[in-house]
């Protein structure tokens, strides 16, 4: 089934240095952008992530630190990337919970401004999960009925994720082909930040979501607490998470100055 897109769509795949979304680094992208007319544009890049590549990342999608040594390091093609995903929604496999927060990460210490909160994300992997339970590669032969050839390569998973996701849309009547409709169904909950370590109650206020804090309002608990604005800047959070946080306090902050 061919997508019904109000906007162009990027569908992308990242592979790392790890897991770790504060931490480790972007190795390879590839994305695959389709327009709202049905046409296709593809880039794949390696990147130097200017640190050491572990030897067990190394053995699932066989890029050394050797193969990347000359590549551009990710801040060299930020804005590129940035340029080409301006306006689009995002859509990968697994992408809400690591691709996309590991993304943004990379464009905050890139000092690349790109505001990407206002756009809709699928994640593929959500939908298959709630419809069959499976892998990438399961999901490819199950939806397309072919074996997925290069695995864990970020080209071939890109494009298995394209592919898997019009194959959905034609196996289950009740998936509307509709952007809009596809990221509220593939996602876990309403983020505030990428990594959601925050995120919107069922009003709409903010409200952390670990922690000791767990389910309190933000507003309330930098309120009650100054000192855990202070300890989540210095502790091991995304920039992302700290960005979200630090505009929560400076709204705040403004709202008392008004009253």
């Amino acid at each position: 089934m061919k997508l019904n897109l109000k906007n162009p769509i990027v569908f992308f795949d990242l592979e790392t240095t790890g897991t770790n979304i504060i931490s480790d680094r972007i190795v390879e992208i590839c994305y695959l952008k389709i327009h709202p007319n049905g046409n296709e544009e593809s880039k794949t890049l390696k990147i130097n992530p200017e640190m050491h590549i572990p030897e067990a990342s190394s053995a699932i999608h066989g890029i050394f630190d050797e193969d990347i040594a000359d590549c551009p390091t990710f801040k060299e093609v930020a804005q590129s990337i940035a340029n080409d995903i301006e306006g689009c929604d995002l859509a990968g496999f697994n992408s809400n919970r690591f691709d996309v927060p590991v993304l943004v990460e990379e464009f905050l210490r890139a000092g690349v401004d790109i505001d990407i909160s206002k756009r809709k994300f699928v994640d593929v992997q959500v939908i298959f999960h709630k419809q069959e339970q499976r892998t990438l590669s399961a999901a490819y032969k199950f939806y397309c009925e072919k074996e997925l050839e290069d695995a864990h390569t970020a080209e071939a998973d890109t494009k298995a994720t394209y592919e898997i996701l019009k194959a959905q849309l034609d196996r289950y009547p009740e998936l509307v082909n509709d952007m809009a409709f596809l990221s509220e169904y593939s996602s876990f909950g309403k983020n505030v930040d990428f990594a959601g370590r925050m995120v919107y109650d069922e009003n709409g206020i903010e409200i952390f979501n670990f922690g000791k804090y767990k389910g309190q309002p933000v507003a309330d608990v930098l309120k009650r607490d100054s000192g855990y604005y202070g300890w989540i800047l210095g502790n091991d959070f995304t920039l992302n998470t700290k960005a979200m946080l630090t505009k929560i306090r400076l709204r705040e902050m403004s709202n008392l100055t008004t009253k």
